[in-house]
């Protein structure tokens, strides 16, 4: 293995090199009127070989996966420990992962499968967000927010209030009040529609926010302390 200083052991002309392609890309993209690419999408993993592969996982996450490949079919991508779908059902992504992580909200359970959907998220909203639920997962970049879980019902649940916070109608105290009512009464097989189906209809228009660009101004401040460093003028680099 490499030091940890290896990132930085690239020639300047290598991280030029870098910078502009992807900077193509970007323009390449917007010339094409899009913000993003889903090559994943075009991908198909055969529905046997997904069910090989959560043969192996643990109880909980194979258990879930079962029911989501026999609602959703075979899954675009596929790892030894993840399967992946873009673009199905209300779903921009969905990630399904064997490995699990510990989770105390509403009660201790494991998370392991996220769902996104297309929607656009207010910066000055997204504290509130992480407030309500850490398993809140955003993507304002993308112009998406996930929720992960260990059930459907209960990432739609999570969904439907983070509609509502970010629309302002609704407080972080009330959605984990609400939060912790409804997955109670899905338990129990009660009425349960705020973890039924979204009751909101993700934006039809894209909703990425690729902020904007600060790096030219920089380069050129940038480009005038490198010519001060090699005359001796400026401070050395670090």
């Amino acid at each position: 293995m490499g030091s940890k200083d290896d990132s930085l052991s690239m020639p300047t002309h290598e991280r030029m090199g870098s910078l502009a392609t992807s900077q193509a890309s970007a323009r390449r993209l917007q010339g094409e009127d899009r913000t993003g690419s889903e090559l994943g999408q075009r991908q198909s993993v055969p529905l046997d070989q997904a069910l090989a592969i959560i043969a192996q996982w643990p109880e909980a996450p194979k258990k879930v996966a079962e029911k989501i490949l026999d609602h959703y079919g075979a899954p675009n991508e596929a790892t030894p420990s993840k399967l992946f779908w873009y673009r199905t059902g209300p779903w921009s992504r969905m990630e399904l992962t064997a490995d699990e992580v510990v989770h105390g909200f509403p009660t201790p359970h494991t998370d392991f499968l996220t769902q996104y959907v297309d929607f656009p998220v207010p910066a000055e909203r997204a504290s509130d967000l992480v407030a309500f639920d850490g398993s809140v997962i955003l993507d304002r970049t993308a112009g998406q927010i996930g929720a992960r879980c260990d059930h459907e019902a209960y990432n739609i649940l999570t969904l439907n209030l983070c509609a509502e916070i970010i629309e302002g109608r609704r407080t972080v105290e009330d959605a984990r009040q609400l939060y912790g009512e409804t997955a109670a009464a899905f338990v129990l097989g009660r009425p349960a529609p705020y973890a039924e189906r979204l009751l909101f209809t993700p934006p039809l228009a894209d909703t990425a926010d690729p902020d904007e660009s600060v790096i030219p101004g920089s380069m050129a401040r940038q480009v005038a302390e490198r010519i001060k460093d090699a005359f001796g003028t400026g401070t050395p680099p670090r």
